[in-house]
Order: C-alpha cells, then sequence, then structure tokens
C-alpha cells in the first residue's frame, strides 16, 4: 500500500503517487483507478501538477502510434473519471481545460512529489546553512516515499517513461545528497547497503560510486572500498576506453595512505549538490573519438561553448550526458542539464529555459510578469536583459557545466551561452546553429560498421550476433548504423528469440515496411523522425519529399538535385545547404566543389520523408 503523506491530505482527500506504481489512497484506502488509457491519462496530468497539460500530450501518451479518430471524445472521458476522482474544491472542479490545454490542481500533500520536491529542498537549504542532521533527516523523509522504479506499471508509454526517468534522476541526486550527509555525519554504515544496490543498477554514475567507496571505508571496510574502485576502472577502460577522474584517483590513492583523508565523496560535497544529471545512458556504444573530442574541450580554459550536431538518432544527447557524468570533478559548483523543447517537441521561451537554469544553480533571476502568449514581456517573450545579467554575473562567478538539449535554433539558447568567466555549455541540436560563434563544432555521424555491430551485439548477445554476422552487418545498415535504429532493432530481436536474423534483416531491406519494423514497445523510430521533420520549414520538407528517392539510391549530386527539384543550379544550391544546416543532409566533411559533392539524407530520415511525401502526394 502507498506510504501515507508527510504532511496530512485533508480527510476525505485523495493521496496520489508516482514514486512507485501509480496509487491513489483516500482515508488509508486503495482507490480503483480504472483501465489502462485512464491511468495514462491520470499520471500524465499528475507528472505536471497545476500546469497545463496540452491534449497532444495526452494523446501521444494514451495512443502513441496511431490514435483513433474518437480520441479527443475519449480524452474526455478519462477526464471526466479523474475528475470524479479528485472531487471538487471551494473554486471548482479541479482538473480544468483552457487555453494550454487540461490542467489539473493538487496540494503538497495530496501528491508525492510535490512533497518530495519540498522536502528535498528543505533538506539541501539545511545543509548549506552547516545543519547536517536537520539535512539528513529531511532528506531521509524524502527518500522515504520513493518505493521504487517511478511509474513503472505504465512505462510502456513513451510520454509517461520520460517523465518517469526524470523522476528516477532527481531520487538519485536526493539519494547522493542524502548518503554524502550521512558520511559527513560519520554514520556511513547506514547508507552502505543502498548505494550498493543502487550502483548495481547504475554502475557509470560517479558520485554514488565515491559515496559508497567512502562508505564502506568509514565503516572499517578498506578492501571492499578498493575493490569498488578497480571494478570501476576496469568498467571504465572496458566501456569507454577511459581511466578514472583525477577526483576518484585522489580518493583511491587517500584510501591507500598516499594522500590525505578522504572526504566524505570523491567529488567535493559542494560540487556534488548542484548536479542535476538524468542517469547516464548504459547502452552508450561507440563515439570514443567524439568522447574523447569533448572532454579535452570541455577540460580547456579556452573552450565555453560545444555545439554537438547530428541527425535525429545519431546519439547527441547520450553523448553530452556522458561526457557530463565523466567530468564531475572539473566543475566544482556543479553540472546541470535542460530540455530546451517540451515533451510535444515544441520549443520551450528562452524566459522558461533561463527560470530552470536559476532554480537548479540557486540564481535570482528577476521574473517579468506575464502577459499574453505572444505580447512584449510575456511568456513568448525573450529573457529581459535584468535576467539575463544576473545570469551572466553568475556564469562569471563559477565553474559549471551546463547541457542544453534538443536546441531548435540560435535564439533559444544565444542569451544563456557564457560571455565571460569558467563556466561550460554544451549545446545538442540536429541543426548546425551556424549563427552561433566562436564554438566548438562535433558532428556525429553514423556510427562504423563495428560500432553498430557492438551496440546491436550488446542488446542481443554476442553468441546470437556470431550465428550470421552477414544478417546482422544487413540490419545495422538497414538501420544507416544510428545508434537509434540499431537500438530498436536490438531491444526488438531480444524479446523476439525465435526471429532468424536474416529474416529480420530482409524485412528492413523494404524500404515501404522498415519503419514498421523499427519499434519495440513504447519506442518508435517513426516518432523521433516526425519531430525531426516538424522542424523543418515547409518549403524544406517539400525537397526533402523529392530529395529522398535519389538519395536512398546511394546519396545525389548537384545535378540530381536540379533535377529532382526542377530548379536551376543556384536555386538548387540554396535549397541543399539549407537541409544541411537543417541537419537533414549531410555533405562530406573535406573541401570540395558544389558540383563534386556528394550528398546524403541519414536512412531513416529518408525512409520518413519518403513515407510522407507519398502521404501529402496522395
Amino acid at each position: 500500500m502507498t506510504r501515507p503523506p508527510a504532511r496530512p491530505a485533508p480527510a476525505g482527500a485523495v493521496y496520489f503517487s508516482l514514486l512507485g506504481p501509480l496509487t491513489a489512497v483516500r482515508d488509508g484506502r486503495p482507490l480503483p483507478l480504472g483501465p489502462r488509457k485512464q491511468r495514462l491519462v491520470l499520471a500524465t496530468l499528475l507528472s505536471r501538477p497545476n500546469t497545463p497539460v496540452p491534449v497532444d500530450v495526452l494523446t501521444d501518451a494514451v495512443w502513441p502510434d496511431d490514435p483513433p479518430r474518437t480520441a479527443r471524445k475519449n480524452l474526455q472521458v478519462y477526464v471526466s473519471a479523474a475528475r470524479a476522482l479528485l472531487g471538487s474544491t471551494g473554486g471548482g472542479d479541479r482538473v480544468v481545460h483552457g487555453c494550454g490545454g487540461y490542467r489539473l490542481s493538487i496540494d503538497e500533500g495530496e501528491l508525492d512529489t510535490l512533497r518530495f520536491r519540498s522536502l528535498a529542498r528543505a533538506g539541501r537549504a539545511a545543509g548549506e546553512r552547516g545543519d547536517l542532521r536537520t539535512a539528513a533527516r529531511l532528506l531521509r523523509d524524502a527518500l522515504d516515499l520513493w518505493e521504487g522504479p517511478p511509474l513503472n506499471d505504465l512505462r510502456d508509454s513513451t510520454g509517461v517513461a520520460e517523465e518517469a526517468e526524470r523522476l528516477e534522476a532527481r531520487c538519485l541526486t536526493v539519494y547522493e545528497d542524502w548518503a554524502e550527509t550521512e558520511i559527513e555525519l560519520g554514520r556511513a554504515a547506514v547508507a552502505v547497503d543502498g548505494l550498493r544496490d543502487l550502483v548495481e543498477r547504475h554502475p557509470l554514475r560517479e558520485r554514488l560510486r565515491a559515496a559508497w567507496m567512502n562508505s564502506l571505508h568509514q565503516s572499517g571496510r578498506q578492501a571492499e572500498a578498493l575493490a569498488v574502485y578497480d571494478d570501476y576502472r576496469q568498467l571504465l577502460a572496458r566501456e569507454l576506453g577511459l581511466e578514472p577522474s583525477p577526483a576518484m584517483a585522489s580518493l583511491y590513492k587517500a584510501m591507500l595512505g598516499r594522500g590525505r583523508a578522504p572526504r566524505s565523496a570523491g567529488t567535493s560535497r559542494d560540487t556534488a549538490r548542484g548536479t542535476a544529471l538524468p542517469a547516464a545512458p548504459r547502452d552508450f556504444t561507440g563515439r570514443r573519438e567524439e568522447l574523447r573530442d569533448l572532454l579535452a574541450v570541455l577540460g580547456s580554459p579556452d573552450e565555453r561553448v560545444v555545439v554537438v550536431s547530428g541527425p535525429a538518432g545519431s546519439g547527441k544527447s547520450a553523448l553530452a550526458l556522458r561526457a557530463a557524468h565523466l567530468l564531475g570533478d572539473g566543475f566544482h559548483d556543479g553540472r546541470f542539464h535542460v530540455q530546451v523543447r517540451r515533451e510535444n517537441g515544441t520549443a520551450r521561451t528562452p524566459a522558461e529555459v533561463l527560470g530552470e537554469l536559476g532554480r537548479l544553480c540557486g540564481v535570482r533571476v528577476p521574473v517579468v510578469p506575464a502577459g499574453p502568449a505572444g505580447a512584449e514581456g510575456g511568456p513568448a517573450a525573450a529573457v529581459s536583459q535584468e535576467a539575463e545579467d544576473a545570469w551572466q554575473e553568475w556564469l562569471s562567478l563559477h565553474r559549471a557545466l551546463i547541457v542544453l538539449d534538443d536546441v531548435p535554433d540560435e535564439a533559444s539558447v544565444r542569451g544563456l551561452l557564457p560571455r565571460s568567466g569558467p563556466s561550460s555549455v554544451v549545446l545538442t541540436a540536429r541543426g548546425q546553429l551556424a549563427g552561433l560563434a566562436p564554438v566548438h563544432r562535433i558532428a556525429l555521424a553514423a556510427l562504423a560498421d563495428g560500432e553498430a555491430l557492438e551496440l546491436l551485439g550488446r542488446l542481443i548477445g554476442p553468441g546470437r550476433l556470431r550465428t550470421d554476422p552477414g544478417a546482422a552487418l544487413r540490419i545495422v545498415r538497414a538501420c544507416g548504423a544510428l545508434p537509434l535504429g540499431v537500438g530498436v532493432s536490438g531491444m526488438r530481436l531480444a524479446v523476439l528469440r525465435h526471429l532468424p536474423l536474416a529474416e529480420y534483416a530482409d524485412r528492413l531491406g523494404d524500404p515501404s515496411a522498415a519503419l514498421d519494423e523499427l519499434v519495440a514497445g513504447d519506442v518508435s523510430v517513426r516518432l523521433r523522425m516526425a519531430c525531426g521533420w516538424q522542424d523543418l520549414a515547409p518549403d524544406d520538407r517539400r525537397a526533402l519529399g523529392r530529395l529522398a528517392g535519389p538519395a536512398q539510391a546511394g546519396g545525389f549530386t548537384l545535378d540530381g538535385a536540379m533535377e529532382a527539384l526542377g530548379c536551376e543550379e543556384r536555386a538548387a544550391i540554396r535549397t541543399v545547404e539549407s537541409l544541411i544546416d537543417a541537419g537533414a543532409v549531410t555533405s562530406p566533411a573535406g573541401e570540395v566543389t558544389a558540383h563534386a559533392a556528394l550528398y546524403e539524407v541519414p536512412r531513416l530520415l529518408c525512409l520518413y520523408a519518403r513515407e510522407r511525401a507519398g502521404l501529402e502526394g496522395a
């Protein structure tokens, strides 16, 4: 049964839990939440409490692939059921519909995630004041609300799964805060077992591993603490070809008696307190040169902004997060990750992004009174000068790493980039963000065949891969050797153990059916390609649909583009270069004349573009 709220809800009120399976309790008795689709709607509304949730987001959560024509009517039925469950307040219904979507009003004492956030914030504030005993108690109270993987019964919905992963990342960060506080208080033994379990689930999360080492060492189990480091060193070498960070190495030497006594964690407590990163991707494979380049650039005092660009599904976010997790020692004022888009793919305003950065970093960002959407000073306005100056002042005085993920255009982030000081920013984007300078650029192409096969083998097992290496190679090439496509293929094959690799390779080889095959549970390549398609201007979409045919035949030249587009040379060059800037077409890495260049469209996007062109033509 769900744990009762730390701050009791009023008698007769419903208490909801998301930090585990979705549950509801009234007066100590569990309540039935209805069929699965109804629970998905409720979970999506609860995951964004007191915030309008667009109808499209609810639709995608319930019907990610093919919503029925009656989807909106069905949603109204599910929302009515949620209203009945929640009851009403003095002001009327708890779930209301407005121009921004459905908004669920709920208090802290009625939802575990709100209570969790409040307790964690109070615990961190106590720690900053030096009141470690109060901090440990409040953080532990927050963790007592965490009953397992959030929303673990509804993760087959992409939208719910993404929110669940964010909730789990927050829980992990609070657990690290609590463990380090207990270690500083000399009570490391209470954290040992929990840290061990979490490290097993998140083996590359350095802060967790450092806390586990320290808790073992403080408990008198030095040999086990040193073994934790050795396991980590071998894991990094095997997976990434890297060594542990200097902070971890220093902690290890201190435990051996060749340095200062170990502190509360491998990364200082002040450093780690500000960390807000999603969990490191566990299936990260390849990209060794790009990762080394990114780590080297971020370790240099001369580079402050890095743009990681590449087509949809190329692993941009995974690369940025892997680097951020490995760089804890270099950014003692914290590492922070912020999505620049909403869950439905639309761009957040710079003011929204800066507001979240301010909350994460503890910056007092002046708030501009909200006006009508799109009006000057309203939610759609740019960041005010006062807010931008406050952010720039913080950046100039701190060494932090900021990951701004899935950037739609330059205007979304220009005012957020550091002008001076030691902080660094990593931007990930499908487009090139050519209007930003000076920046260091890392462009991700398809994986090499060997890297793609390694990723596939990690998902289906190396033994099965060896049964038909030729078919395995056809599979990864049919996916364009992009991590998204190869990963979905591996997840699908891991479930369909009876399916011969050759048969699946034949299915993927059929352009008309390949995207139908690239679905694993709630992960769909078609949906990811659709997001990139919507980013393109209408003229670029039409052009890409016409170029997809020659691109699928092995790429196209400028002459081929002129023929497909039915235009003269100058117009064809402008169109192709516009698609390159948008990340929809790739060009040779070296210098070559426009007529000699062979242009390509990433295979998965090419398949989707042909599909869309056929639908729109029909």
